[in-house]
């Protein structure tokens, strides 16, 4: 009964994590800027562009350079994605979607090394990467490293 009662409430506690999560600045800006993304038509007839090419390039790919539209194929491709790496809508959703990982991953971080300093966790953000190899056993222990987690 007892471990029932620690169930429901470590799942109160996540999904109270989850409300103030949900409600920080960073989801906020992701969940705005990916609005305004897709209610851009220009914008998005760049990504529906670079879509159809991408779908190309990748049948052109399974031939290599001996398929006839090998070169227009990929100049077309490269051309596409810059056009949208370039669209100002695209490059804020991108910058607001890493901000929002990056606090995802430092809560992981966080969990994790509250359980057990060995436990790792996958961010992909050398960043944290970096602050996990701390000699000092993780950053999570506030230890001799000079981070305060």
């Amino acid at each position: 009964m007892l471990a029932t009662m620690e169930n429901m409430a470590l799942l109160d506690l996540s999904d109270e994590l989850a409300s103030m999560i949900l409600d920080s600045e960073e989801a906020q800006n992701y969940k705005y800027t990916r609005q305004v993304l897709l209610d851009d038509a220009n914008s998005q007839k760049n990504i529906r562009q670079f879509i159809r090419i991408k779908e190309q390039y990748e049948e052109v790919q399974r031939f290599g350079r001996y398929h006839p539209d090998y070169k227009e194929v990929t100049r077309k491709t490269r051309a596409y994605k810059r056009e949208v790496d370039m669209d100002q809508n695209v490059a804020t959703f991108r910058r607001a979607e890493m901000d929002l990982q990056s606090l995802l991953d430092e809560i992981s971080l966080l969990l994790a090394s509250a359980v057990s300093e060995n436990i790792k966790v996958p961010t992909g953000n050398p960043f944290f990467e970096t602050k996990s190899a701390c000699s000092t056993g993780g950053c999570g222990s506030g230890g001799g490293c000079g981070c305060s987690a």
